[in-house]
């Protein structure tokens, strides 16, 4: 889909009796934010958002002293506790247009951890099973019900999986040669994304075809390795790569329709940024340094990368270290940030007539090499970008 972008359907949330400060160039009452809050437990998550605005992640159950994952009503409204699989605790991951949920819990107190999907709206709980091996989850599912993630196998190996509709049956993907594989993303057509170790044991982002068939190594922005983390239905894809002559420092990308091509989405004038959610509009959120090496969010829409961090209403309500995770079709966005002092889920949304004043794509130049340590130490945001949920290491 074309990544200029032309739309949008009436935004059904704004945020309750926040006052928009004066902020030069960035003063749009039209975004708003609201905040979830947490459950009494100090930190929630975001994961997932459907069209519908209803949200899925986890949250400090302060009962159990356990993490639980919950679903929300349309528009972020009505949180309900998903439950487990029978275990002390559950992640939600991953929400279709219908509310099915997918994630991981334990099916007892002393068992590993198993892929589950849930009935319409979060009702219920069904155990995936796994590929032959002890442990599974589940990080997307399509409309269909299809569902991705990872399986160990019988040779204890971690695979990529895909499941037919409503979570029937598991197949496993294969790697790209290497011995691992997971499986982060789906769209309509059943196109997988993920990341594989390849002969050469270097991690690599990769696509399917439709219904899983086939593996193809997205590539690289110039340097080793790659990661991808979500796919719309065009097949763009996006997520992060080492750049050329740089495997200290990764970019976000974006590629064109089925996974062609590569463009690198660059920074908030710092070093690193990664993308981690798209809509069908070809719109892309994320997490980018800026020049004084803070993590902030941002968006990549209408030709350009807006700084989620500086405006205006988030700004006035408290909220500082966006992570912004994923984006739905009508331009709602959810994530984590701090606020009040916790960890706190967010939904930050923008109406039709909000006026973007993106930035030109800024791609900073390749430090010569023996700046690498002194850009390390500076930017402190390699264990940011490491807290992103499906950010495994293969």
């Amino acid at each position: 889909m074309n990544i200029q972008f032309a739309k949008l359907k009436n935004v059904a949330i704004f945020l309750t009796a926040i006052s928009t400060a004066s902020i030069p160039s960035m003063t749009y009452a039209d975004w708003s934010i609201m905040g979830f809050g947490t459950f009494g437990g100090g930190r929630s998550v975001a994961s997932g958002i459907n069209d519908s605005g209803q949200v899925v992640g986890y949250y400090f159950n302060v009962s159990d002293n356990f993490y639980h994952g919950f679903i929300t009503g349309p528009n972020g409204m009505s949180i309900t506790d998903l439950g487990t699989l029978g275990g002390t605790y559950s992640f939600a991951y991953g929400i279709n247009n219908s509310g099915q949920v997918v994630g991981l819990s334990p099916i007892s107190d002393t068992s590993p951890v198993h892929a589950f999907i849930t009935s319409p709206n979060g009702i219920g709980m069904t155990d995936l099973g796994t590929l032959g091996g002890s442990y599974s989850g589940a990080y997307d599912i399509n409309d269909s019900g299809q569902v991705v993630g990872f399986s160990f196998t019988a040779s204890s190996s971690s695979q990529a999986f895909i499941t037919g509709p409503n979570g029937i049956g598991m197949t496993g993907l294969g790697t790209l040669g290497g011995g691992q594989s997971i499986a982060t993303g789906i769209n309509s057509s059943g196109e997988v994304v993920g990341n594989s170790f390849n002969l050469h044991d270097i991690a690599r982002a990769f696509i399917t075809g439709p219904n899983g068939k086939g593996m193809t190594d997205l590539g690289t922005l110039g340097g080793e390795q790659s990661r991808a983390f979500d796919i719309n239905d065009s097949g763009q894809v996006v997520g992060y790569s080492y750049t050329v002559g740089d495997n200290f420092f990764n970019h976000a990308f974006i590629t064109g329709s089925n996974g062609i091509g590569m463009t690198d989405l660059g920074t908030l004038g710092g070093e690193q940024s990664r993308a981690s959610g798209i809509n069908d509009f070809g719109e892309v959120v994320g997490v980018a340094s800026t020049a004084t090496g803070e993590a902030h969010s941002f968006i990549f829409s209408h030709g350009g990368i807006t700084d989620l961090s500086l405006l205006a209403p988030v700004i006035a309500a408290g909220w500082t270290e966006l992570d912004a995770v994923s984006i739905n079709n009508n331009g709602q966005i959810i994530g984590a940030g701090n606020h009040n002092g916790n960890e706190e889920v967010f939904l930050l949304s923008y109406t039709p007539d909000t006026v973007f004043d993106p930035k030109p794509i800024y791609i900073p130049p390749v430090p010569e090499p023996e700046t690498y340590l002194m850009l390390l130490g500076g930017l402190g945001l390699i264990g940011y970008f490491a807290r992103r949920r499906k950010e495994i290491a293969i």
